[in-house]
């Protein structure tokens, strides 16, 4: 897997790139991804905009939920959720036509051609990965803020004033710089596992083969990339925060 995410790498800078292909997988995984990205970011932020009222309620700090909700967000809800999401959604996808690929032979025959399969194929999924994960983690910070709004305030009956002013004092550049960071370590996980799971599916033990061999490393590449998202942010939250 380590000389798989090497030849990825340096398939980026290998010439002509498919751009064409890496817009294609900006759209597959980017912009496909924004229904489940906004409706998990409103829920999230609403029970986060319920629960932090609860909680801070009892101490008589509800001024400080915009603070609360903000900083859960952009610093773990917001990187996680996203990469999840996208695992499921896309990285499933990517696994299962790679490992397709593999099973009939198309990629042999890339190799017999002299194409590059990584440059070909892996390195515009990455790419686009690296680009889509971080720009829908903000997406899914600025909607979940919103709906901690509509909870909080709307419903609940916090000061709208005092909810984006502790938001504003509370979250500075090191918050925002630890999302960004997350959401692109988690971007190149996810793709590096569900990409890398459907290239060996051939020599994965205990995978059969077939259609049922792409159907298991599928299922494995989802829950890998899952635990190592969550891994990586316990790893990065204490090394960085």
């Amino acid at each position: 897997m380590g000389i798989f995410l090497f030849f990825a790498l340096v398939g980026l800078l290998k010439q002509p790139f498919r751009f064409r292909e890496m817009i294609k997988q900006l759209g597959f995984i980017g912009a496909g991804s924004v229904t489940v990205i906004f409706f998990t970011a409103l829920s999230s932020g609403m029970v986060l905009g319920l629960q932090g009222y609860y909680s801070l309620h009892k101490f008589g700090a509800e001024g400080m939920l915009g603070s609360a909700v903000s900083l859960t967000l952009i610093m773990e809800l917001g990187p996680v959720l996203t990469a999840l999401m996208v695992a499921g959604r896309a990285g499933s996808a990517m696994c299962a036509e790679i490992g397709i690929m593999r099973i009939s032979e198309q990629i042999d025959a890339l190799e017999c051609m002299a194409i590059d399969p990584f440059r070909y194929l892996i390195s515009p999924k990455f790419l686009a990965a690296l680009i889509s994960v971080p720009l829908l983690t903000a997406l899914f910070d600025v909607v979940g803020i919103m709906g901690g709004y509509l909870a909080g305030v709307k419903l609940m009956g916090v000061n709208s004033g005092s909810f984006f002013s502790g938001m504003e004092q509370s979250v500075t550049n090191h918050d925002i710089r630890l999302g960004v960071i997350k959401s692109f370590v988690f971007g190149l996980l996810v793709v590096w596992i569900c990409t890398g799971r459907g290239y060996f599916v051939q020599k994965i033990r205990g995978a059969g083969f077939g259609a049922e061999s792409v159907s298991k490393v599928t299922t494995q590449a989802v829950v890998l990339s899952s635990i190592a998202v969550l891994i990586f942010d316990y790893l990065l939250t204490a090394i960085l925060l």
